[in-house]
C-alpha cells in the first residue's frame, strides 16, 4: 500500500467514525440532565456550542475565559473552535471526572468549586517565618493583596 492509498483509507475510516457518532448528546452535570441538540462529532471529546454552556454547567465563554459568577478560568486555544467549546477538555483542565457511553456524558464535581475557600473567598490561614525569623500569618494581611511564593526541594 502506498502513502496515498493509506491516507485515503485512513481518512475514510475517520469520516466513517465521525459519521457513526451521534449528532446529539445527553449531559449529566451535577443534578442537571441537559439534552444537547447539536454537537460536533469527535471520537474522543464532547464539543458543544458555546451558547449551550450556561445550560450545562453555568459557565459562560467570555474574552477572559470561561466564567461562572465572579470566577473566570482562562481558556487555551485548543478548547475553542469558532462556536464550539471542548467540554471534556475543559473538564480535564479542571481535574474533573468525566465518563461517557452511548451519547451520554456524565461529569463529576469540579474540585476548584467544591472547596470551602471558594465559598467564603478566604484562603486558609497559615504561618511561616519571614527572612528575619519572625512568624507571619497570612491572616495578618487580610484585606490586602498578597503574593505567596513557595518552593520545595523535593
Amino acid at each position: 500500500m502506498n502513502r496515498r492509498q493509506f491516507l485515503w483509507s485512513s481518512s475514510g475510516s475517520v469520516a466513517a467514525l465521525a459519521a457513526s457518532a451521534p449528532a446529539t448528546a445527553t449531559v449529566l452535570y451535577g443534578d442537571r440532565v441537559v439534552s444537547i441538540g447539536k454537537i460536533r462529532p469527535d471520537a474522543r471529546d464532547l464539543w458543544v456550542r458555546s451558547a449551550d454552556l450556561p445550560r450545562i454547567n453555568e459557565f459562560e465563554v467570555k474574552p477572559q475565559g470561561a466564567c461562572r459568577a465572579d470566577m473566570c478560568i482562562p481558556l487555551s486555544r485548543d478548547l475553542r473552535s469558532g462556536e464550539w467549546f471542548n467540554l471534556t477538555g475543559f473538564a480535564r483542565k479542571l481535574h474533573q471526572a468525566c465518563v461517557s457511553d452511548s451519547g451520554v456524558w456524565s461529569f463529576g464535581e469540579i474540585p476548584l468549586i467544591r472547596g470551602d475557600f471558594y465559598q467564603t473567598r478566604v484562603a486558609p490561614d497559615f504561618a511561616v517565618p519571614d527572612r528575619q525569623g519572625r512568624v507571619v500569618h497570612l491572616s495578618d494581611f487580610r484585606g490586602r493583596k498578597v503574593l505567596v511564593v513557595t518552593w520545595a526541594s523535593w
